[in-house]
């Protein structure tokens, strides 16, 4: 009895699953054939606009930046970062700001996360420079790529 159950344990769980597929009208394909399965859909996987960063102005989607033109090396400031130069990003539930970023070159050194309806699209962060550089600004909406902004930044010593 025992070796009765014990090959019919294997079992169950690919007549579930093949029974799963019966009903739900899902095709059990190997992994090549699913591979191949959009080898001729002209549609494409990502649509474009989410192809790439936007740096051209949008008057709801250019982040502002709002910093000094010059600092004291090491010196703490604030640099606030808004949603749009001409006019307030929405914040809806079906239209939002996911979240808000600042580099300096490639490098990111604040990102905050915002909430659809509750947050409203701007924030602040106090950093110091060793050097001068170029503030990049960075805004992601919930439906295109992101858009990005940049402020030269003096360090003085």
């Amino acid at each position: 009895m025992p070796t009765r159950i014990f090959l019919a344990l294997p079992l169950r769980p690919a007549i579930a699953i093949l029974a799963f597929a019966a009903v739900s009208s899902i095709a059990l394909l190997p992994a090549a054939a699913a591979a191949d399965s959009h080898a001729e859909d002209p549609v494409p996987e990502i649509t474009p606009a989410f192809d790439a960063n936007k740096t051209a102005h949008d008057p709801k989607h250019t982040p502002k930046i709002t910093a000094p033109d010059k600092v004291k090396a090491g010196e703490w400031f604030d640099v606030t970062v808004s949603i749009g130069k001409d006019a307030v990003h929405p914040s809806l539930a079906e239209h939002f700001v996911r979240y808000i970023a600042i580099y300096t070159g490639d490098v990111e050194i604040a990102r905050t996360y915002l909430h659809p309806v509750f947050s409203q699209p701007k924030v602040t962060y106090t950093i110091r420079l060793k050097k001068s550089t170029t503030l990049r600004a960075m805004e992601e909406p919930n439906h295109t790529a992101g858009w990005i902004s940049e402020h030269p930044i003096e360090v003085t010593p």
